[in-house]
């Protein structure tokens, strides 16, 4: 086929996939079959939580199946590309985090741009994190913790969810903040740090509260400090870092939902205006309340301004950490 006719054609069959989508929505047939959410960790994180909560909502919405699609791997970053690369139809969304951000500051190339590859749709959560700790430790407070490493320099470690992941940064976060020196575990899935922490060789995790809220509940772990400015709902006993003697370190977590760029915008809006009617459920509310989320929306614009705060910030620890692109 000649190279100039087939460029005609796949021009031509762009616009008609874009005017067929603008056409739906126009006639108000979206959705028309189930929509694909991608979660770029794996069962059980945080994110998977919150998908799932407000995924089951939204397909009920719409009665339509959400699929929730777990593509783990490389911190989030293979999750990303799948996105990033997926038609502008609206039949693929994805679960957007800090780690989606860290992504194109550690990796020589990522594979995307998370501005100018995605659409910002609405944030859904903010979320605080608790530091956890192994059953056998020998501490009771965030002191004796920070005075056990200062004792036994490089013997202590810290899990994440891999490099990269918001858990990683903020163990490197309170590493500097206590002036401690242990060594980061990155770990695949959630469960195997669970039990590598209940067998009491990893010996803490900072991760965020819905992600670990069954293991607290069934008493495996120990819950030490919450890394915000104020107690946390579901988890009321448990005191701030600020009131455990290191008020510098404080870190939360924020989930939303994007979609691939040059998806529609009357596509954007309707998901928006409808996400954003399911958060302000009491039911909903109550559910993210339980596992130690918050309900957090707004427009899309206001989305895409988050991130792009948070990444001048993200930018900034990756200097302060001294972490190279690899």
């Amino acid at each position: 086929m000649h190279r100039k006719f087939r460029s005609a054609l796949l021009v031509a069959a762009a616009i008609g996939i874009a005017g067929v989508a603008g056409a739906a929505i126009a006639q108000g047939k979206y959705p028309t079959k189930p929509i694909r959410l991608v979660v770029p960790f794996p069962p059980g994180f945080a994110s998977d939580f919150l998908a799932r909560t407000v995924g089951q909502r939204l397909g009920e919405t719409y009665n339509q199946q959400i699929v929730i699609d777990n593509r783990p791997g490389a911190g989030g970053l293979i999750g990303s590309n799948i996105v990033a690369k997926a038609l502008p139809d609206g039949y693929t969304l994805m679960m957007v985090g800090q780690a989606h951000l860290i992504n194109t500051l550690i990796h020589k190339d990522p594979g995307y741009d998370p501005f100018n590859d995605f659409a910002a749709v609405t944030q859904i959560a903010l979320m605080p994190s608790v530091m956890v700790i192994a059953p056998n430790l020998p501490v009771k407070s965030l002191a004796d913790l920070i005075a056990l490493a200062k004792a036994k320099p490089g013997q202590y470690n810290f899990g994440s969810g891999g490099v990269g992941s918001w858990s990683h940064f903020s163990g490197e976060m309170f590493k500097s903040a206590a002036g401690i020196d242990i060594v980061h575990v990155p770990f695949r899935l959630l469960a195997d740090s669970i039990t590598e922490m209940t067998a009491g060789r990893v010996h803490l995790y900072v991760i965020p509260v819905p992600a670990v809220m069954p293991i607290l509940k069934s008493g495996k772990l120990r819950p030490l400090v919450v890394t915000t400015a104020r107690r946390v709902a579901a988890l009321p006993d448990v005191p701030t870092t600020a009131e455990s003697g290191l008020p510098d370190y404080q870190t939360d977590n924020w989930f939303g939902i994007g979609a691939p760029a040059k998806t529609p915008r009357a596509i954007i809006a309707q998901l928006n205006r409808d996400i954003v009617r399911i958060l302000g459920e009491r039911e909903i509310k109550e559910r993210f309340l339980a596992q130690g989320a918050e309900p957090a929306f707004g427009t899309p614009e206001q989305f895409l301004k988050l991130q792009k705060d948070e990444y001048a910030r993200v930018l900034k620890l990756v200097k302060d950490l001294g972490i190279q692109p690899g």
